[in-house]
């Protein structure tokens, strides 16, 4: 098993350690390289943002982190350990679960069913067809409460598909909160929302953020500015820049990078 030795400045030491860190990691198809050499750091506890222009491999880095996506070079490693080998069901098992862009909800089942449904593997439920339906009852005590975290306590009797699609979005960040993860990656959480819907899914990030770490992609840099710890800036697969939403926005590259323009 491979651990990474962590090299860290004076500042860094008064930080919580890396709960998930990348080393060298690369992702190539068919010579274009859409991940070139990442480095990565993300700390326990904080929020964290990857941000950068279409095509910068965003995506690609979580679709590499989750192991959706085999890496061609490189390493990765939580609290420690190498992960690098392990499947997508075994990084879940570890608390790292992810959304993703698009809203992944069951729209013909209600709010009520679809947490209940996330609550089944946790609870030891998955798969045992053979079972009444009454067997998931004892999930309801826990749906509720996932429903009031999001504020979706009193939509539990109304199907997914019918829902604003802020609230498809707040359902599909409490089942993956179901799982209880230690990590939470999200992708793209506000795309597609309209204004009226931006600020309640970003208090909510804020809320369900309190207690475990996050990693988000998001193009609604007021919301990066507004929850993130620490943002990196991707172009054509590399680190671009890196620091507090003041730092970054002030790069000269970064700016380039957005506007085309470095003034």
């Amino acid at each position: 098993m491979i651990k990474f030795q962590i090299h860290e400045t004076r500042d860094e030491m008064t930080s919580p350690p890396p709960i998930l860190e990348a080393r060298g990691l690369a992702k190539e198809f068919r010579g274009f390289a859409a991940v070139d050499g990442l480095n990565l750091q993300v700390r326990e506890g904080s929020v964290h943002a990857l941000i950068g222009p279409n095509g910068a491999g965003k995506t690609t880095v979580f679709n590499l982190l989750t192991k959706v996506l085999k890496p061609t070079r490189g390493h990765i490693c939580f609290r420690g350990n190498d992960i690098t080998a392990k499947s997508t069901a075994d990084i879940a098992r570890l608390g790292v679960v992810r959304s993703f862009q698009i809203s992944a909800v069951f729209p013909t089942l209600t709010v009520k069913d679809n947490l209940r449904v996330a609550l089944q593997r946790p609870n030891g439920l998955s798969g045992q067809w053979w079972k009444s339906l009454n067997a998931l009852d004892r999930l309801d005590e826990r749906a509720y409460s996932l429903a009031e975290d999001v504020d979706l306590g009193k939509y539990m009797k109304h199907r997914a598909g019918d829902l604003p699609y802020g609230r498809k979005r707040a359902l599909e960040i409490a089942t993956t909160l179901a799982l209880d993860p230690v990590m939470l990656l999200l992708d793209e959480p506000l795309a597609g929302m309209g204004h009226e819907d931006i600020e309640g899914v970003t208090q909510l990030i804020d809320r369900v953020a309190k207690g475990r770490t996050v990693l988000m992609v998001e193009h609604n840099l007021k919301v990066v500015a507004k929850l993130c710890d620490k943002i990196t800036v991707l172009a054509r697969g590399q680190i671009l820049a890196e620091g507090t939403y003041t730092e970054v926005s002030s790069n000269r590259e970064v700016r380039q990078a957005y506007m085309g323009s470095a003034a």
